[in-house]
């Protein structure tokens, strides 16, 4: 059983953790880039989440879709769609019913990157659609890693420029961590009770 929700004090308490294994940055469709669609496409479960440059002023232009980020067990990869564009592989990658993406608020993550180029969304799971299954009302991904991990993700990053010229190190090991943790969620939670009792389909 988990509890319901968890306070900011809480979760001061909690270890931190970030993703603990490689991270690569694609910019281009070459080697790299084949080699990390195979890696994925590879996969029964993959993390998934998207970042975009913050708006500070209601008069800015809304910017598009800068990361998108997709982790395995022990490796993830941070694509930078402003150079790399939604590529026909990932599209396909994204709409492979076989392969279980899990993430958090997914509808407005695909909507960002259906701008860029039409595809039809398969097999996602949306952690706020589900934890409720398990009694967890928080639906922060910082409160949901908490409650159901049990360790503190840092959210310094979350308004930083995606679309920097270079990312930092902590943008790296943020944008790879949010996603990193949907699968480990997803996980933990396919081995749980649900709060009726029925065990989880998984």
């Amino acid at each position: 059983m988990y509890i319901s929700s968890i306070s900011p004090e809480e979760i001061q308490k909690l270890e931190y953790a970030g993703f603990p294994g490689s991270i690569s940055v694609i910019d281009t469709a070459g080697a790299e880039f084949n080699r990390a669609v195979n890696y994925l496409r590879a996969q029964k479960i993959i993390g998934f989440d998207t970042e975009t440059r913050p708006c500070f002023s209601p008069d800015q232009p809304r910017y598009g879709v800068a990361l998108l980020q997709l982790c395995g067990p022990e490796k993830a990869f941070l694509f930078r769609i402003k150079s790399l564009g939604m590529h026909r592989r990932l599209c396909n990658l994204l709409s492979n019913g076989k392969i279980i993406k899990v993430g958090a608020a997914v509808l407005d993550d695909i909507r960002g990157l259906q701008r860029y180029r039409d595809f039809t969304p398969n097999a996602f799971v949306d952690l706020q659609r589900i934890v409720g299954d398990y009694g967890i009302k928080d639906k922060s991904v910082k409160k949901m890693t908490a409650i159901i991990l049990g360790f503190r993700i840092s959210k310094t990053q979350q308004l930083s420029n995606w679309e920097a010229d270079v990312l930092s190190e902590s943008q790296i090991r943020y944008a790879a961590t949010d996603a990193w943790v949907c699968r480990e969620m997803y996980l933990k939670l396919m081995k749980s009770e649900k709060i009726l009792g029925e065990p989880s389909n998984g």
